[in-house]
């Protein structure tokens, strides 16, 4: 064992000493008339006196947050009110509270009433002395839950968790592997969200319909399906989106930007998703066919829009008229008119319509083309 580490142990046992033999001398001269209850220490007795059935009767109208004290609520109502009656006469800076001031002027005094009985260095906080004390003690309470590595302050273990993580991505390196198929991550959060792909777990379920999610980010947009909830809009057209997400892919139709690319022909896309389905086009996949006509699609989605030609199923239905339809896209293009929704408009005179496909023979009007 090292001498530092012997050192914080002595320490330790120190304090773990003098608190056993408090408890052996069982010293608690304080005790409540009123309640039989008994203090060791002058200030727990005081505050217990003060408030001897441990009730909060004052609460804070805004938040409903509860106090013990009234001194207490008036100081909270001023994070409510933004009042700050405490100003420094050094360099005129407002406090909402006295005790913040006291420590604030300690900067101008260079008073630091706080210092290290180990080593005499002093410091302007108390927290601050309680964080020094630690490399006395060797304790490290705050542990990293992907690493399990241990900081003596929160400060340090916030560091880590976003640093390390984000050197990664500059040295390539992925310390958790997958035991199921091998495969690797930088982040352990990373790896447990992965393995749900191997268990199926789905731990996120929507009350409204019951639809289970991997990850309750995924939960949050469904959930707007059910409220029709569109908390994020465009700044350039006011069009809204469920998901933060979704106006990320939209904003891309008004800046032009494009970033995925095919490796074979060039062409760009604004989505992950249409670059993979394009793929398909080059490696000619077409790894499902109807059984009842032999068609052959690339695209899971397309063959199963396909069978309902055959079946006559219309799963979409209208919520306002309750016409059903084979094709989302169609039921969309349908609740226009109820909504009178006509999102594509003409950049040459205004002129907006509700089908893209309605804007694209009105453009030959100015273009004067002629297709047939």
């Amino acid at each position: 064992m090292s001498e530092s580490s012997e050192y914080g142990t002595d320490l330790k046992d120190k304090f773990n000493l003098s608190v056993q033999t408090e408890i052996q001398k069982d010293e608690r001269p304080f005790p409540c008339s009123e309640r039989e209850k008994m203090f060791n220490v002058l200030s727990s007795f005081a505050k217990h006196q003060r408030n001897p059935t441990g009730k909060k009767p004052y609460s804070c109208s805004e938040c409903e947050k509860t106090f013990t004290v009234k001194s207490r609520l008036v100081q909270h109502l001023r994070i409510h009110t933004g009042e700050k009656p405490f100003s420094c006469p050094e360099c005129g800076k407002y406090f909402n509270q006295k005790s913040s001031l006291v420590k604030h002027q300690r900067i101008h005094t260079g008073e630091k009433p706080f210092s290290c009985s180990e080593c005499t260095k002093s410091f302007k906080h108390k927290h601050h002395l309680e964080t020094h004390l630690r490399s006395h003690t060797g304790e490290t309470p705050f542990q990293c839950p992907e690493c399990e590595k241990c900081f003596i302050q929160k400060s340090s273990l916030v560091q880590h968790h976003y640093l390390e993580p984000h050197m990664r991505s500059h040295t390539g390196e992925k310390p958790f592997s997958c035991s199921e198929c091998g495969k690797d991550f930088r982040q352990k959060s990373h790896l447990v969200e992965h393995q749900k792909t191997h268990t199926g777990e789905k731990p996120f379920s929507c009350q409204e319909c019951g639809k289970l999610f991997k990850r309750k980010h995924h939960l949050e947009p469904h959930m707007r399906s059910h409220t029709r909830e569109k908390p994020f809009s465009c700044s350039e057209c006011g069009k809204c989106f469920k998901s933060q997400y979704h106006l990320k892919i939209h904003l891309r139709t008004h800046t032009g930007e494009k970033p995925y690319s095919c490796l074979e022909c060039e062409k760009k896309f604004t989505v992950k998703a249409c670059l993979i389905k394009h793929l398909r086009i080059h490696t000619e996949e077409n790894s499902f066919s109807c059984s009842e006509c032999g068609k052959c699609f690339t695209r899971k989605s397309s063959f199963e829009e396909h069978q309902r030609i055959h079946t006559g199923e219309k799963r979409f239905s209208c919520l306002e008229c309750g016409k059903c339809f084979s094709k989302k896209s169609s039921l969309v293009r349908h609740q226009r008119s109820h909504t009178g929704e006509k999102p594509f408009s003409c950049t040459e005179c205004g002129k907006c319509f509700i089908e893209k496909s309605s804007l694209v023979r009105h453009l030959r009007s100015h273009t004067g083309e002629k297709p047939f």
